[in-house]
């Protein structure tokens, strides 16, 4: 009966008593959901995060250097995208050149300098956000500090964990 009306959620109670009588057990709800919801989820999901890629794909090439301040601040962001990119993939190489009881240290430093590169750029342009340029301003901070957390990854892959 329930199952003809896919979207509405499916009610189950269960009553009764425990084995011993003593604790009484109210009627609970269940919800059930068809394939069908989770699969639209999923597929808005999708759309959205290509329409996300696809934005930051056209700031690039909408990419030129010396350009207006819209052109600028693309340029910004597509060097941003590629510093980011390089970034993790040599996060990468390095995890796999780690042996397995040092992973954790480089993780969890990764992610404290992850946290803090975008609290150091946001309060270091806070003053400029307000400005056309802020974008160039913002992405160019987070390039700078990936150039210099490359340096310490670097570092981490040629002599191991620093003491």
């Amino acid at each position: 009966m329930n199952r003809a009306i896919p979207h509405r959620q499916r009610l189950q109670p269960t009553m009764g008593c425990d084995d011993a009588g003593m604790t009484i057990r109210t009627p609970q709800s269940r919800r059930t959901w068809p394939a069908t919801v989770a699969s639209q989820s999923l597929a808005a999901l999708l759309m959205t995060a290509s329409l996300s890629q696809h934005a930051l794909a056209q700031a690039g090439a909408d990419c030129v250097p010396g350009g207006t301040t819209a052109q600028t601040n693309a340029c910004a962001i597509k060097d941003f995208q590629q510093a980011d990119t390089d970034h993790q993939i040599l996060y990468g190489d390095v995890m796999r050149a780690l042996s397995a009881h040092e992973r954790p240290s480089l993780r969890k430093e990764q992610g404290e300098w992850s946290r803090h590169r975008v609290t150091h750029c946001k309060q270091a342009t806070k003053a400029f956000e307000a400005q056309p340029d802020w974008p160039s301003r913002y992405h160019g901070c987070l390039v700078q500090q990936i150039t210099a957390r490359d340096v310490v990854l670097k570092r981490w892959l040629h002599q191991g964990p620093p003491d």
